[in-house]
């Protein structure tokens, strides 16, 4: 007999109940306060729309050290008969060590019986595997200390979106830009443009979650990668991350269907040697009207 949307749905509340109880500190399990209740709307009334797709992420201490492991959770709808979107990171693990941990996750986890509900086992998989990845990240960290110069790469991502409104998503954008680090700009509007610039991992993992769980018409329109010997803070263009709001124009109704002054974004770009960045963006080059 077939499952439905309904039975998954039932059995991944199901297991948030189980999860909170197990993670019932401040900070360790956390959840978009209308996740849930989304749900239990759609099951009273499956004829309507499906909801959100369940995301919440869970901090672990792993180690003596306590150092803090968070794992990120995507559930399909058809979740447990489908696998779980799960990523796991740390502050304390490089790039190349993460990539590893989450490839033995996955494998853990396409072992499992399918249609049983598995982000508990994989909370303790994480706790029970990731020490000696955080204790190789440690040591090559030490060794790379010895080096007199250590050379690293700026990471900057220009994305592109047909419009950004809603204040839900704005906050998303800001904390995610807030928690990794990165400085840069939401242009709000539309069009909407977002600019993120800082470690490659962090712009990575940015786009990752910002994309999540369906944002339609987006793109990441151009990349670049700069390279150093000193610290990547001494290329960066931008040193806080900004909120763009310039002269609009259009429908100021419920729709907020308005178009952003693009020669005043056009001047913004040049003041931050980035005047270049309007063609590729906009696909015309971009002229300054004279005064």
């Amino acid at each position: 007999m077939a499952v439905t949307v309904k039975e998954c749905l039932e059995l991944q509340l199901l297991e948030v109940e189980m999860l909170l109880s197990m993670f019932p500190k401040r900070g360790e399990f956390s959840l978009d306060a209308d996740a849930v209740p989304s749900i239990q709307r759609y099951l009273r009334n499956a004829d309507a729309a499906l909801p959100p797709q369940l995301e919440y992420r869970i901090a672990l201490h792993v180690g003596e050290a306590e150092v803090k492991v968070e794992l990120q959770v995507l559930l399909p709808h058809m979740y447990p008969q489908v696998a779980p979107q799960l990523f796991a990171r740390s502050d304390a693990l490089h790039r190349q060590q993460q990539l590893q941990l989450n490839t033995r996750l996955a494998s853990h986890i396409s072992s499992l019986d399918s249609g049983d509900l598995c982000v508990c086992e994989a909370v303790q998989w994480v706790k029970d595997n990731s020490l000696p990845f955080l204790e190789n990240s440690k040591a090559s960290s030490e060794c790379a200390s010895e080096q007199v110069r250590v050379k690293e790469m700026l990471h900057r991502m220009w994305i592109y979106s047909h419009h950004i409104y809603r204040q839900e998503l704005r906050k998303k954008i800001f904390d995610c830009a807030k928690k990794l680090n990165l400085t840069g700009f939401c242009l709000t509007g539309k069009p909407g443009v977002i600019c993120v610039e800082g470690l490659q991992e962090n712009c990575d993992e940015f786009w990752r979650v910002i994309r999540y769980p369906n944002w339609k018409h987006i793109s990441c329109k151009h990349v670049e990668n700069i390279e150093t010997e000193g610290s990547i803070d001494n290329l960066r263009l931008f040193h806080s991350f900004e909120d763009l709001q310039f002269q609009a124009h259009g429908d100021y109704g419920l729709r907020n269907d308005y178009h952003m002054d693009l020669g005043q974004f056009l001047e913004f770009l040049k003041q931050h040697q980035s005047g270049h960045i309007f063609q590729i963006l906009f696909g015309v080059e971009g002229k300054l009207s004279d005064n």
